[in-house]
């Protein structure tokens, strides 16, 4: 996938608005991110050029902390939490459901751009486990029923 010249452009004006410090890197690509959605290698090679850091620096911050993704996400991203409350109470099940229902698997986006699949550790809602979220809209208590439904919501 590559990445337009004007995208790139507005890595380059975001490098500068932090100043070009190597210290920023994570607020960076936090801006990076917010502004393209992903931070494919061809980012993080402009963004290591324009601090003057390695782009393999870049590239372990990037794989290293989970929020950063370098594949585009969904319109509507998708995350099923999987810690141990949710795990319990059939988590499992909701996430198999998710992948049949929007026919991708965990990391993957739907070919026409609106859900991306992927899985978390704890959404802070533990006593409406198993829980889901879309977007920024939390959905508790699921059962793999109700899936398709709530996919439904989307669709419209």
């Amino acid at each position: 996938m590559k990445v337009s010249c004007e995208a790139l452009r507005k890595v380059e004006d975001i490098c500068e608005q932090f100043g070009n410090a190597p210290g920023e890197l994570i607020s960076i690509l936090h801006e990076c991110q917010n502004t393209l959605g992903y931070l494919p290698e061809e980012v993080q090679a402009v963004i290591a050029r324009k601090l003057g850091v390695p782009p393999q620096k870049v590239y372990g911050v990037v794989t290293f902390y989970s929020f950063f993704s370098m594949v585009p996400k969904g319109k509507y991203p998708v995350s099923v939490c999987l810690g141990t409350a949710c795990y319990v109470r059939g988590s499992d099940k909701v996430l198999e459901e998710f992948k049949r229902v929007l026919g991708i698997e965990v990391g993957q986006t739907t070919p026409d751009g609106k859900f991306s699949l992927d899985c978390l550790r704890c959404v802070g809602a533990c006593g409406l486990a198993p829980v889901a979220t879309i977007g920024e809209k939390v959905y508790g208590r699921l059962n793999p029923s109700d899936i398709k439904k709530i996919i439904a919501e989307f669709e419209e």
